[in-house]
């Protein structure tokens, strides 16, 4: 679902509000690295080099953004 919502608003910044409230269904935003530990994972899957990040992009203090370039 989170891989999902990322390449559906590709280019555009997703908030972590917006991803754990479609992902994981919370009206409360707790403090979670959950979101934090499957984009670990997904750059580990899909990058070639995981500290260069080529397509998931964090934005400090706001989310996470997927670009395909």
């Amino acid at each position: 679902m989170l891989l999902k919502l990322l390449i559906e608003n590709k280019g555009e910044v997703v908030t972590r509000e917006k991803i754990l409230q479609v992902v994981w269904g919370y009206n409360v935003y707790p403090t979670t690295r959950t979101i934090d530990n499957f984009i670990l994972n997904f750059r580990k899957y899909f990058e070639e080099d995981s500290r260069n990040s080529r397509y998931f992009h964090s934005v400090r203090g706001v989310g996470y953004k997927f670009t395909d370039v």
